[in-house]
């Protein structure tokens, strides 16, 4: 079991620090803002908007080589967890975190929120897209509550928001083909949450997201 947990973590490095992060520069047209701060950060939860499948690539292939294996983008498990096979690939490759879209507070096993929790508990970083869906290309969705009810929860942990412009023309919603698209990433400076009520961490989160268009 710890070689299979070594392989793979060589794996996520070779894969999104060389292979991915060389074809979205070179090929697709993307422009990479550092993330080399971010090692110095023992955990963290990034925060990004949401347009196109290329966005969890984009920030995964961002991230220091050093600590790609510890970070795990949330995904929605009726998506990428259609099959038994299609789970084990998503989570193998991408080091997915797969929950269910609702709240399911009498099983906290199956509950979103707990389940990201447990994740910030083991160890591990989160890559969050409160807008829940791929939306239109620039256009924003309103946000989710799931990451201000994680960060009410663990307010000791920081955020770092992400803004991904042109990945929605790339690869846009319902189209595998990848098409070359001036697009970038930029990040903002880890927080801490200011406030205890969930809609004023959400205001909070989504006004440095903006700050960064």
């Amino acid at each position: 079991m710890q070689f299979c947990l070594y392989l793979q973590m060589d794996f996520l490095q070779f894969i999104f620090s060389f292979i991915i992060r060389n074809f979205l520069k070179l090929v697709v047209g993307v422009k990479f803002h550092t993330a080399k701060f971010l090692k110095e950060e023992k955990q963290f939860i990034i925060v990004a908007n949401h347009n196109s499948h290329l966005d969890t690539m984009t920030i995964m292939a961002s991230l220091p080589r050093t600590i790609i294996h510890k970070v795990k983008p949330v995904a929605a498990a009726d998506h990428f967890g259609k099959t038994r096979l299609k789970e084990k690939l998503t989570n193998y490759f991408v080091n997915t975190l797969q929950i269910q879209r609702k709240r399911d507070k009498e099983n906290p096993s199956n509950d979103p929120i707990y389940k990201m929790i447990k994740a910030l508990d083991d160890g591990y970083s989160l890559i969050i897209f409160p807008e829940g869906t791929r939306g239109e290309p620039e256009i924003q969705q309103p946000f989710k509550p799931g990451v201000a009810l994680v960060l009410k929860e663990r307010p000791q942990i920081k955020y770092v928001t992400a803004y991904l412009k042109g990945m929605g023309k790339a690869m846009p919603k319902d189209d595998n083909l990848i098409v070359p698209h001036t697009s970038s990433l930029i990040f903002g400076q880890p927080a801490l949450v200011k406030q205890t009520e969930v809609k004023e961490i959400l205001q909070q989160i989504e006004n440095d997201l903006n700050a960064l268009k």
